[in-house]
């Protein structure tokens, strides 16, 4: 007789933890093996503009001042961290609220949907300019140049997300004499969380971004302005490891959400998307 017994598989066993260090990891190898790829794809770099894994892993680690170069960056990380905070925070909530109103609001989605889109369309470095000029070069400014990176692809998820809610929900809301703040609230909303956990996915790398640009043209701060000062000063050692600590940073914030984005949503009985 054959035993039908559950065996849980080993995908099964992983927990979010298990899960963030193995996609880490993985992550880590795809970018050696792409970097290298690079490399050996555009000869002309040469050894003087271009550097290895191994050059970079030398300047952090085994250089004479390679602790001084990494409590540099270190110091200079948690600058760009902050900042792509802000600039994640301001974008999602942003996003948020306007999707709700443009949920709430059909003839306002119509109205303002297109020059939101316009906008979006705008280079941010052509904007930054104007930008600096109205908020000045502090938080503000990161706020508004993170929020704008993050507010675009967000709210589009997300409107995508609330209108997912199931009809019926909304019809016994509605039959109940609901408003349709409490269809939003009660039905739009809690359907909304997957949706919402993968614009927070797509946008920690983005806000990353914004704030590496924000620092490299507006506050002069953080990663974004060792970038700026290592191009012209032929630092290439310094430029290539802050490239690498950017897209370390911009993974392992992705697998953190990702890792909350499970826990949610297997409590919510919803498989992640």
């Amino acid at each position: 007789m054959v035993s039908t017994t559950y065996r849980p598989t080993l995908v099964g066993r992983v927990g979010p933890t298990a899960r963030l260090l193995l996609s880490l990891l993985g992550s880590l190898v795809l970018i050696v093996v792409i970097w290298i790829l690079f490399l050996l794809a555009f000869p002309d770099v040469g050894p003087i503009i271009g550097r290895t894994p191994i050059d970079v892993f030398q300047y952090l680690f085994t250089a004479p001042d390679a602790a001084s170069d990494r409590a540099d960056l270190l110091d200079r990380l948690w600058i760009t961290l902050g900042d792509t905070g802000i600039g994640f925070v301001t974008g999602m909530v942003a996003a948020i609220v306007v999707a709700a109103v443009f949920t709430l609001s059909r003839p306002a989605a119509q109205t303002f949907m297109p020059i939101a889109m316009l906008m979006r369309s705008v280079p941010l470095v052509a904007i930054t300019p104007l930008i600096t000029m109205i908020v000045g070069r502090g938080p503000a400014c990161v706020a508004v140049m993170g929020g704008i990176i993050v507010f675009f692809p967000a709210l589009v998820m997300i409107m995508t997300g609330l209108a997912g809610a199931p009809r019926q929900i909304s019809d016994v809301i509605s039959a109940y004499g609901g408003s349709r703040t409490t269809t939003l609230r009660m039905a739009a909303l809690p359907a909304a969380v997957p949706s919402l956990f993968a614009a927070a996915k797509i946008s920690v790398p983005g806000a990353m971004i914004g704030a590496t640009v924000s620092e490299w043209l507006g506050t002069n701060k953080g990663l974004g302005a060792s970038l700026q000062q290592a191009l012209p000063a032929a630092a290439y050692d310094e430029l290539w490891a802050s490239v690498v600590v950017i897209t370390v940073s911009s993974i392992v914030l992705y697998a953190i959400v990702g890792v909350l984005e499970a826990v949610v949503l297997s409590r919510m009985g919803t498989a992640p998307s």
